[in-house]
């Protein structure tokens, strides 16, 4: 049994590493430099002015202007490009003396050459949102590509020590009435373990998924395990396959505490705690353009938009990259910022990542540290790229994230720096109590909310079957 598992999880690791191979060799296949153009070209310029004279001029050789223009060295062209790219058409004055004193249809000439130049505006615009639709599903390619090399490698380097405890966990059920009828038990590189127990009850009644855990729990070294969120809830007469995870060393206790700003109904800010694959505890914050409904409903659509992706499985780097393009292919017109830190529960460390998001404090054993990134928010730039920053937490630390209104509101010119004061000065407290009093003081300073207010905080700790 044992060398059929290790064959089998050698030939899944290797078809998921060609598959990824495939993807990534598509995505550069379409990979080319093919480049922007933010402005409308000389080319355009020429098509537009000889599409004006067959419609319009015939025969007639009056002006010399399309002539004049073709010339390498014309400055009379740069200029009428740039002008109704700024105005949004080309005007009677704009034209050469020659054209205004001389020309008999100019009014059919100016109405077909803006027509022309409009057009190929709207070609320019549609050829980009193209291109970076392209680029879109290029970076999927791509993203999926590492997400399934990475995958590869966890199963390739994955232990399986199933026969170490699979008859301790077949007898326990088995007192418990519940008959197993297969069992994989796996040791990742970061020493973390995953169960997958084909089970189901011998007495006809049912088991909760929880209880199964708490079983795998006392047959595996006595630390703790819980059910999958993508498992199977009850074990039932039925045979299932059921899978197990067993709990990181950490375990995390958060808190939250926001007010809308005065005169609103709601806050233009939205949060989220969740978990992705790997025991990696996720907290998002993102502040939304302005305030109110809209702004809540901007800053929800990158939260609920990044925590999917990854719950899915992206990389942070990856879900922030993504959700940037997916706005920027939307049209957003008020972009958010997105605040993301992230805490693996198994080796307690943190990566926080930021698109125009305010510092992140850390409460630690020796002061206060601030961690502080870029003003570019979400949905802006194309290539806005976000900032990562890593620390080890030790046991008793605490993250304070809050969104710019938060931070607007305190005394002195640094602001950060004002509140970095503060928590320095902090009793230690739970999570929740810390938010609500950083909120308070923050409210304190000023004579009403100018701006939403949000304050997310996290302690991490131990968990007692692991100290």
């Amino acid at each position: 049994m044992f060398a059929r598992r290790t064959d089998l999880n050698y030939y899944t690791a290797r078809r998921l590493g060609d598959m990824a191979e495939s993807l990534g060799k598509l995505a550069r296949a379409f990979d080319e430099d093919t480049s922007r153009e933010g402005q409308l070209t000389r080319e355009d310029g020429l098509a537009a002015m000889q599409a004006s004279a067959a419609l319009v001029c015939g025969d007639c050789a009056r002006c010399s202007i399309y002539g004049d223009s073709s010339r390498e060295d014309s400055y009379y062209l740069y200029y009428l490009l740039r002008t109704f790219e700024q105005n949004g058409r080309v005007e009677e004055g704009d034209m050469p003396q020659m054209f205004q004193g001389g020309c008999p249809r100019k009014g059919d000439y100016l109405a077909q050459l803006n027509r022309s130049l409009g057009r190929a505006t709207m070609n320019l615009s549609w050829k980009n949102r193209f291109l970076e639709s392209r680029d879109a599903v290029i970076s999927q390619f791509r993203e999926l590509s590492l997400i399934l090399e990475e995958f590869s490698h966890q199963i390739d380097q994955a232990r399986d020590i199933s026969e170490t405890y699979g008859n301790q966990i077949r007898k326990l059920f088995r007192k418990h009435h519940m008959s197993v009828d297969n069992l994989l038990l796996l040791e990742y590189e970061n020493g973390q373990r995953e169960a997958y127990i084909t089970v189901k009850t011998t007495n006809g009644r049912c088991v909760t998924a929880r209880d199964a855990a708490r079983l795998v729990s006392q047959a595996v070294s006595g630390t703790g395990w819980s059910p999958a969120k993508d498992s199977r809830s009850i074990v039932n007469r039925q045979y299932a396959t059921l899978r197990f995870k067993e709990d990181g060393v950490y375990r995390m206790i958060y808190g939250a505490a926001r007010v809308p700003k005065q005169g609103e109904r709601c806050s233009g800010d939205n949060y989220t705690f969740c978990e992705s694959p790997g025991d990696q505890v996720i907290m998002s914050l993102s502040d939304g353009m302005g305030s109110g409904e809209e702004a809540c409903r901007e800053s929800g659509q990158v939260v609920d938009l990044t925590q999917q992706l990854l719950e899915t499985g992206f990389s942070p780097r990856s879900a922030l990259k993504l959700v940037n393009t997916v706005l920027l292919l939307s049209g957003v017109q008020h972009p958010a910022t997105l605040d993301l830190s992230c805490v693996d529960l198994h080796t307690a460390v943190l990566e926080v990542m930021k698109l125009g998001a305010v510092p992140t404090f850390i409460m630690g054993r020796e002061g206060v540290e601030r961690l502080e990134a870029g003003q570019v928010p979400m949905g802006v730039l194309r290539d806005a790229e976000p900032v990562l920053l890593s620390r080890k937490l030790w046991e008793g630390d605490c993250i304070v994230m809050v969104t710019d209104g938060v931070l607007d509101a305190l005394p002195g010119e640094d602001k950060a720096e004002s509140m970095r004061q503060f928590l320095e000065g902090m009793e230690e407290t739970g999570p929740q109590e810390l938010a609500e009093k950083i909120l308070d003081f923050a409210v304190a300073c000023i004579p009403a909310p100018r701006d939403d207010m949000t304050v997310l905080t996290a302690g991490i700790w131990k968990r007692p079957d692991r100290e």
